[in-house]
């Protein structure tokens, strides 16, 4: 499973996979596991502060030597609406009273964005990890620039074409494109006006339109579907939902026994668990954006009060309300050391690409 992309070979990569950051759910003995049998480990840091985010990138590269991709959130900063925010902790005010908690009585940014955040910036080009990913946008081009000048591989993710194309001009070096079979936040840069792109076809586009090489993600689960988008133009794969089930995620022992029940059948977008459109196994709080009928606030406004109702609720044995971010892929996830799985989809992307019906 060997691929000759001028900068996969300059990380030194022996497979054309890269393993999802999935911010909360990467770890660092995930990624090192995956990047020590030569695919590109992950960490994803969007979800931590700045000293968290330090020892997460910091752990890891003392774990492996080889290529480790940092993520990094580009969110603009969400506007303020009390009126909005106030609503819809009215509105969930029952599901908090059946577990006999109470609302917070206002919605904090709980996640900052790489957008404008100098301590970050300055801490991700001391620690130097050999590559970073952007989701949700790009940052100031000062910070693409800096990145590239000090050796390191840059990468950000586009689910349409106009998107690529900024990703293009801003000199970044790889595009990953995310499909809307994706589990989790998938990167659009504007969410109201995502085209829910599918990854083969937004692969196929890409490829043929952009001059940069593509990177193919989104309900990728075995070495069938690594061939597949491999043919269509990509030179390698970014899968996650595939690793969560693998002993060195942080998945919870609820969210790994819904992945491996009849819920992975039945995975839906919503903004309700966030503020953002993300994928995942349809539980209580789907069912609540669904109902809810008025204009939400912003992300990541959303998810402290989604987290709030999670922990109120899983304090009494319930996960009702957990963010168990999952692709359309999930029911082909498999259980297993990371670097066995990463030599099982070396073994069936070798066998997929022998057979003539690929």
């Amino acid at each position: 499973m060997t691929n000759s992309a001028p900068w996969m070979t300059r990380l030194g990569l022996q497979h054309p996979l890269i393993q999802a950051p999935m911010a909360g759910t990467s770890t660092p003995q995930l990624a090192a596991a995956v990047s020590n049998v030569g695919a590109l480990g992950s960490v994803g840091i969007g979800a931590y502060g700045l000293e968290q985010a330090h020892q997460h990138i910091a752990q890891t590269q003392a774990l492996s030597s080889r290529a480790l991709n940092v993520n990094l959130f580009c969110h603009q900063q969400p506007t303020a609406d009390a009126q909005r925010e106030a609503a819809w902790l009215h509105y969930l005010a029952p599901e908090f009273a059946r577990f006999g908690a109470q609302p917070p009585a206002g919605l904090r940014c709980i996640y900052e964005s790489a957008l404008g955040n100098t301590a970050l910036q300055a801490m991700v080009l001391q620690l130097r990890p050999a590559v970073v990913s952007f989701h949700f946008g790009l940052p100031e081009q000062s910070f693409i620039d800096a990145l590239r000048a000090s050796g390191i591989v840059t990468l950000a993710c586009a689910t349409s074409l106009a998107e690529a194309r900024q990703i293009e001009q801003a000199g970044v070096d790889v595009i990953v494109a995310q499909g809307m079979e994706a589990g989790g936040h998938r990167g659009a840069f504007v969410p109201e006006t995502d085209l829910l792109l599918g990854t083969m076809a937004l692969v196929r586009l890409l490829a043929r339109e952009c001059s940069l090489p593509v990177v193919a993600a989104g309900g990728i689960m075995d070495g069938n579907g690594i061939a597949a988008a491999l043919q269509l133009g990509a030179c390698a794969v970014q899968m996650g939902t595939a690793f969560i089930l693998c002993p060195e995620s942080a998945a919870s022992p609820a969210y790994r026994a819904e992945l491996q029940s009849e819920k992975a059948l039945h995975t839906g977008i919503t903004p309700a668990i966030s503020g953002r459109p993300a994928r995942g196994m349809f539980n209580r709080l789907h069912q609540l954006g669904l109902d809810y009928g008025q204009p939400l606030p912003a992300y990541p406004m959303v998810y402290d009060a989604g987290k709030a109702l999670h922990q109120a609720a899983s304090a009494q044995g319930s996960s009702d309300y957990a963010a168990h971010w999952a692709g359309q892929g999930a029911a082909l996830a498999r259980a297993m050391p990371a670097a066995e799985l990463v030599h099982t989809l070396a073994q069936e992307l070798a066998q997929a690409l022998k057979s003539p019906t690929v």
